[in-house]
């Protein structure tokens, strides 16, 4: 069934399948038990309540994984939502450190988010491989 499931998919489609499961996971979780520190995500709560940034996340990855059964070229839309919001919580996380000063870590967690955004973007870039022709039985 998994093998089955790779082929559909391929290594993009798994990837997007897989990061927007964990998007939607994170953001369920913070509809469920919000952050107990929210210093890092200060300037977006001027935005947003928390729960509606929760449901940005689950918006995020229920994205990626619709887009994850597509072909290469039709797919593209999925790696954008991923990005969309890793990119605020990123920055908001690094403002709170520099220039507000308010959280001394805030360094840790925006570079812990840029981490997360790097292979999406590398992900984006991949081409599947080519798939194997089958061959029929009159020409074993």
């Amino acid at each position: 069934m998994l093998g089955r499931a790779a082929r559909l998919l391929g290594r993009r489609g798994a990837f997007l399948a897989s990061f927007g499961g964990l998007w939607a996971l994170y953001g369920f979780g913070q509809l469920m038990e919000p952050l107990p520190d929210t210093h890092g995500i200060r300037t977006l709560l001027h935005l947003m309540p928390l729960d509606a940034w929760a449901w940005c996340w689950i918006v995020a990855g229920l994205v990626a994984i619709t887009a994850s059964p597509l072909p290469q070229g039709r797919d593209w839309y999925g790696f954008p939502a991923l990005l969309l919001i890793v990119v605020p919580w990123m920055c908001s996380y690094l403002v709170s450190w520099w220039p507000l000063g308010d959280n001394p870590r805030g360094w840790v967690t925006a570079l812990i988010w840029a981490v997360a955004a790097v292979p999406v973007m590398v992900a984006a870039g991949w081409r599947e491989p080519p798939q194997p022709k089958r061959v029929s039985g009159d020409e074993r």
